[in-house]
């Protein structure tokens, strides 16, 4: 049985798609040779997932992309969130760290793109490159806030109690971070997405953003959509599992 909420989202998408059809379809208030039918859109999806479309079925295109995306993800994950950590709680790592990563922070991800091009060529590691600089920051920034939000009367009573190095991180340190640390992740994986889309943008021999661009270059709109929306759904399933991770590691906050 679906919640509320469900209810109300599958109402919402179900009078899009209504009114969709019907100002494309119907009364072609909206010009189709600008914006695709729901049919035609349905179409490009049953070829491309068939025959296939720019050097690929859709399933090759979705698991290139959903690879560079995780692998960029998770690699700011692991460099990120640690660094986000110390920097809150050590002064001497935030006055050696900081320097850098105020240099580096205002630079677009994009902006990345020629220099990985030139360090890594026109493979996949430069495609995660960019989506690592792109995750790497939101990663950082929430995690070292999430230590500052920390109430200091749990740090020093952790402190009075003489808690371990390794039990004081895991214990206290993370825990205390978890809800702003969460929030960083999913700012993360929105820039890993956006930035992904550019990078495939150029060299890509597969993967939705070589649809994309595959898909202009041809003048084929409906195509264009199949890849926009194939995007957006890869993107909230990820963002789903995310929170389910988050519920299992915070399940203080599903019950309260």
């Amino acid at each position: 049985m679906l919640s509320p909420r469900g209810q109300a989202g599958i109402l919402t998408l179900g009078s899009t798609l209504a009114l969709w059809y019907v100002l494309t379809t119907v009364t072609q208030i909206i010009n189709p040779m600008t914006f695709p039918t729901p049919g035609e859109v349905w179409d490009s999806l049953v070829q491309i997932a068939t025959t296939g479309y720019g050097d690929g079925r859709l399933d090759q295109h979705v698991l290139q992309s959903v690879k560079l995306v995780l692998l960029g993800f998770l690699a700011a994950i692991v460099i990120g969130v640690p660094l986000g950590l110390s920097m809150g709680y050590s002064r001497r790592a935030e006055a050696f760290f900081n320097p850098v990563f105020s240099l580096i922070r205002p630079i677009p991800p994009l902006a990345w793109i020629p220099l990985a091009i030139v360090w890594l060529g026109l493979g996949d590691a430069a495609k995660i490159m960019v989506i690592w600089m792109a995750a790497f920051v939101p990663a950082v920034i929430n995690s070292y806030a999430g230590v500052r939000n920390i109430e200091p009367q749990l740090l020093e009573a952790a402190d009075m109690l003489g808690i371990r190095r390794g039990a004081f991180v895991w214990e206290v340190l993370v825990p205390g971070s978890l809800p702003m640390i969460f929030t960083g992740l999913r700012l993360s994986l929105q820039a890993a997405w956006t930035t992904l889309v550019a990078g495939e943008l150029v060299g890509a021999l597969l993967g939705l953003g070589h649809v994309l661009t595959q898909g202009s270059l041809d003048i084929y709109p409906s195509m264009i959509l199949v890849a926009m929306l194939t995007i957006a759904a890869l993107g909230w399933v990820m963002t789903w599992c995310l929170g389910m991770l988050e519920r299992r590691a915070m399940p203080w906050r599903a019950t309260s």
